[in-house]
This record gives C-alpha cells, structure tokens and sequence, in this order.
C-alpha cells in the first residue's frame, strides 16, 4: 500500500512530422511519451529536455505545461505525471537507449491501443494547440 508519496515524471510530446508523435515501448508492452523521474535541483523543463537526450539522443524545447495527473502504473503504485508539448531542437536521427524496447512514430489519428489514456489525452491536446496556431 502506498503512503501517499508518489514519485515524479516529466513527460514530454513531440511531433517529428506535422502528425506524427514519439512514443518509446517499454518493458510493460506499453508505449509511452519520452520522460521520465525529475532529479533533486533539477527543473521540470531541465528534466524533460535531459530525459530526450538520455532516451533518444535528440535535442528538444519545451513548449507548453499540457497536463498533470496521479497515473496508476501497476495496481497500487502511482506515478504524478506531468506532460509538455515540446518542440524539436535540432534533427530528427533518434537512438534508442536501454531504458526501452522500441521508439517509433504513430499518427496521431492512428494511436496504439496500448497508450495509457493521460498520455493519449496529452498528444491529442498539444497536437490539437499545434495546428491551430
């Protein structure tokens, strides 16, 4: 049972084409938005700028805080999630790191069933500020 601590992570989406989004599978067979736990010192913005270049070896801005919620990831265990809508910074040459089985793009009108519904609701939102500015 948990004590009412929860961890930390910054989660960031990003589009490589005007309607594909980055997602990284992992070890659960979920995908999942790049990010992840937020170091001590360390801001939210610092920290999903650093988990891109851990996890892919891309370079990205944070744009826009999309979204904050409590995500149940196993029964019992729970995560505070924190998304961004972020901007590629440079070129688009991922290299995938240990942390997970595969990264791949989907469109954003043809997401996986195996997306948590928070991170789904996120790339709808950003993708959504996006086309419309």
């Amino acid at each position: 049972m948990e004590d009412g601590r929860y961890a930390v992570s910054i989660k960031g989406v990003v589009f490589n084409e005007p309607d594909r989004v980055i997602l990284l599978l992992n070890e659960r067979q979920e995908w999942e938005l790049p990010g992840g736990r937020i170091e001590r010192g360390e801001s939210p913005a610092e920290c999903v700028v650093r988990e891109f270049k851990e996890e892919l070896d891309i370079a990205i801005s944070p744009a826009v805080l999309l979204d904050t919620y409590l995500f149940e990831v196993i029964p019992r265990k729970h995560v505070f999630i924190v998304t961004y809508g972020c901007q590629l910074a440079g070129v688009f040459c991922p290299k995938i790191s240990e942390e997970h089985l595969q990264a791949c793009t989907f469109d954003v009108n043809v997401l996986p069933v195996n997306l948590p519904e928070g991170y789904r609701n996120s790339i709808l939102t950003w993708h959504s500020r996006r086309t419309r500015a």
